[in-house]
């Protein structure tokens, strides 16, 4: 028969094993807990995740972003030098899409929004395409976009994403 205190010595040895495998799980190595949101903050070998769209809506996103957006954020997506600089109407000109500027820090949602709505809220001169897109066009759009991300920064950016759509912040 067990007694109740080696019962309760069990638990005890049992809790203890298991939060040192616990802290054995983790890497040694630990970072700023707001460094995960930078794009240098995923480990090169972070494994390499499914994308929400398809290769046909990478297709058609880019004869619709060649239609309507290239003339402002270039052939290849790389916006115009100095994104960051306002002009003389105060307005925000094209930033970069490929993963070089900060159109990865947002989620899904977001970007949709701008595209149907526009820069004007956000300081900038983008037209609303709200009128002339479908919700269809706008995926494909942005699936072309997203195609150039890299995958480090497409893991950084579905994180955020999924973040978002729970309601929780980026920046913990």
């Amino acid at each position: 028969m067990v007694s109740l205190r080696m019962v309760m010595q069990m638990m005890k040895l049992a809790l203890l094993l298991s939060t040192a495998l616990a802290l054995t799980a983790c890497d040694g190595e630990q970072t700023d807990p707001k460094a995960r949101w930078t794009d240098t903050a995923a480990p090169a070998s972070a494994p390499v995740m499914m994308r929400w769209y398809t290769p046909d809506q990478v297709e058609a996103g880019a004869a619709l972003y060649a239609q309507h957006c290239a003339s402002c954020h270039k052939s290849n997506a790389e916006g115009t030098p100095d994104w960051k600089v306002r002009d003389a109407n105060g307005k925000l000109p094209p930033p970069p899409l490929n993963g070089m500027a900060h159109a990865w820090h947002h989620p899904l949602d977001v970007l949709r929004q701008v595209v149907r709505r526009g820069g004007a809220p956000v300081a900038g001169s983008m037209p609303a395409f709200a009128e002339k897109l479908t919700p269809q066009e706008i995926d494909a759009i942005l699936a072309w976009v997203q195609s150039h991300w890299s995958d480090k920064i497409y893991v950084i950016w579905h994180e955020r994403d999924l973040a978002a759509s729970r309601g929780l912040q980026a920046t913990q």
